[in-house]
């Protein structure tokens, strides 16, 4: 039969008191009644020599570790002791579940990719997950227990934790990474406690400065050909009969330039949207790369109109793995560029060779040549190194970015060399998966 709780202790009382009753009365009727009185008051000590034993052990068991086992004892002892080993358990158990879900949470927030901060109710540092620790340049191994503000002490952070007024994000340059664009924001929790969360929007900032500069870019290439073309036409407009007939087809002339401008960039702007966007590829051809070096190099020689000497040289042929109209863009872009930025009397080579590696397409210049901190930019939207020089040959700014895109879908690499004054080489290597099987064929021979 099993007692209720608490119950077991009266039970040992009156268990006790009856055995001390027993005892004395017993021994008065064996010996007399000083024989029992001695005998009951030695019980006495006895009883109390036992509950204090098994109190010191029970004290002694409360400065152990958590989860020893509780002490063994005899009678009412047993049970309390029984009852406090099961609400010990229960109390561990409890205890590492929640240690284990904390240690859970921490490792889920450690992974985040934002930045964590909690802070008690006087902004004192209590957690800090790793991102947080990048962001705001802090170490959890010294910071922990020091106000926030002392560590990062910017004016708009110090003055947003303390305005209270968290509805808007605060946007804030780092301190302590240069470059590096915050998102912070400060959720209230618990007793006046706080959880900063910081996002790293260095990237977003970039894409959105990049947009408006394209916008800004597209409005003035746009603007300027259509000043020019409205010009023209008010003035014929205002005074047909005041220009000659040579007058007027200069002028018509110089407007019709101006809306193929105007065309060739729009296409161009189609064209690179389509690229950006992950427009699906064109299905792969086999391109030969003799007929398209031939028919990239007659129009390069045209463009030219014999103001330079045009090369071109095939160190072997081969087929491409691409879209014709893509690779003929791309080569055509570079080319294009060689001419328009040689002075007159200069050379352009176009050349084409195998290798084990794979494949090189590649033009070279003896023209004005690029400044070294210009080449990371270059495949830039409207980036332009010599701004008035490319306006003046019909450069639109937006060659070489869909150049970058076309290579990038061809798994091929664009690399820059040049030297101001001397001249440049623009090569782009082409993987040997994009190389079909006569070209393999013909680097298998040469090897050999």
């Amino acid at each position: 039969m099993t007692i209720r709780p608490v119950r077991y202790i009266w039970v040992g009382v009156l268990a006790t008191l009856a055995f001390l009753v027993l005892l004395g009365g017993t021994v008065a009727a064996l010996a007399g009644l000083q024989a029992a009185l001695i005998a009951v008051l030695f019980a006495m000590l006895l009883v109390g020599w036992h509950h204090l034993h098994n109190l010191q052990k029970l004290a002694l068991w409360t400065r152990e570790p958590i989860g020893t086992p509780v002490p063994r004892a005899l009678g009412v002892w047993e049970l309390v002791f029984a009852d406090l080993g099961r609400r010990s358990r229960l109390a561990y158990d409890m205890r590492e579940r929640l240690s284990a879900a904390l240690e859970r949470f921490r490792d889920a927030s450690q992974a985040m990719p934002d930045g964590v901060l909690y802070l008690s109710e006087h902004d004192v540092i209590e957690w800090v997950n790793r991102k947080a620790e990048q962001h705001f340049g802090l170490d959890h191994a010294t910071d922990l227990g020091v106000p926030v503000t002392n560590l990062v002490r910017q004016p708009e952070f110090v003055h947003y934790l303390a305005a209270g007024h968290y509805v808007e994000p605060l946007v804030m340059l780092s301190a302590r990474r240069k470059g590096l664009t915050l998102l912070v924001q400060v959720i209230p929790f618990g007793d006046d406690q706080k959880m900063v969360v910081s996002r790293d929007i260095t990237q977003l900032e970039k894409l959105e400065t990049m947009r408006r500069d394209f916008v800004a870019n597209v409005s003035h290439e746009l603007r300027t050909p259509l000043t020019v073309v409205s010009g023209f036409l008010e003035t014929l407009m205002d005074g047909w009969d005041d220009f000659s007939r040579e007058d007027v087809a200069r002028f018509l002339k110089l407007a019709h330039d101006q809306s193929t401008r105007m065309q060739r960039l729009i296409e161009d702007l189609l064209t690179l949207s389509a690229l950006e966007t992950g427009a699906p590829a064109p299905a792969e051809e086999r391109v030969d790369v003799a007929g398209l070096m031939r028919e990239v190099f007659q129009q390069t020689d045209l463009l030219s109109a014999g103001r330079h000497e045009v090369v071109l040289a095939l160190d072997g042929d081969g087929v491409l793995l691409g879209s014709q109209k893509e690779l003929h863009s791309a080569f055509a872009n570079l080319a294009s560029n060689a001419v328009r930025y040689t002075p007159a009397g200069g050379k352009v080579r176009l050349s084409w060779r195998c290798d084990e590696e794979g494949g090189e397409f590649a033009v070279e210049d003896t023209g004005i040549g690029i400044e070294p901190q210009h080449l990371p930019r270059l495949t830039e939207r409207f980036y332009r190194v010599d701004l008035g020089r490319s306006r003046e040959t019909g450069g639109t700014g937006l060659g070489l970015a869909i150049v970058k895109h076309i290579l990038t879908r061809h798994q091929a690499e664009l690399k820059v060399h040049s030297t101001p004054g001397q001249g440049s080489r623009f090569s782009v290597r082409f993987p040997r998966a994009r190389l079909a099987a006569p070209a393999l064929q013909a680097i298998g021979s040469k090897l050999t």
